[in-house]
């Protein structure tokens, strides 16, 4: 594992507060108009930080009005396996003027000092709450992995329709589309072929 060097506390203070600013002016205008929100928070019973995706749903069929709904959370170790995929979907996201937000600077680092809600799009809101209901008690971190990295190679109208057919259906049917799915992107529990298709994954990239 990659140690964090250490940085003299000014430089660490003045990244913050470039983040703060940064997150302030450039991001948080944004969070009402995207369809998706990621929380990065803290929970007593689990290891900091938190992840946690939400989807902004109408309060009822005629109302503008809108709450968060829950779709999903990652910590721990599957959240360190699957970061450089989570920092690949945030770095795609862009505002209304095509420009890019650059929201992967607020999860760099082995410690992610960044503490607040991201705005997301419907791509990349779809493409994380398929991986973190996909991760759910999997305990093997190189098939987490594969499926983080398959589900990355999702077109946004693919992890749409993969996302609904884990989350719109009676609750059997979700549970079988989740283990299905588990199956067709992470492969079985202990199967030799994972370790392969992750270095083929490396070679081609």
């Amino acid at each position: 594992m990659t140690m964090l060097a250490f940085q003299p506390k000014s430089r660490t203070t003045k990244t913050m507060r470039t983040l703060d600013d940064e997150y302030r002016q450039r991001i948080a205008p944004h969070l009402k108009r995207m369809p998706w929100v990621l929380r990065v928070t803290d929970h007593k019973k689990r290891p900091s930080p938190v992840l946690i995706i939400k989807y902004r749903k109408p309060v009822d069929e005629d109302s503008k009005e809108t709450r968060l709904v829950e779709r999903g959370l990652l910590y721990g170790d599957s959240l360190r396996r699957s970061l450089p995929f989570i920092r690949q979907v945030l770095s795609r996201i862009r505002d209304e003027n095509d420009k890019y937000l650059d929201l992967h600077h607020f999860l760099q680092g082995n410690s992610i000092t960044f503490r607040g809600n991201l705005p997301l799009d419907e791509g990349a809101g779809a493409r994380l709450s398929l991986l973190f209901r996909l991760q759910e008690r999997v305990k093997d971190l190189d098939r987490v992995e594969l499926m983080a990295r398959r589900i990355d190679n999702f077109t946004d109208e693919e992890a749409a329709y993969w996302l609904s057919r884990i989350l719109h259906f009676s609750k059997a049917s979700n549970r079988w589309a989740v283990a299905g799915m588990r199956i067709m992107l992470g492969g079985l529990p202990g199967d030799p072929a994972i370790a392969q298709m992750l270095k083929d994954l490396d070679t081609r990239e």
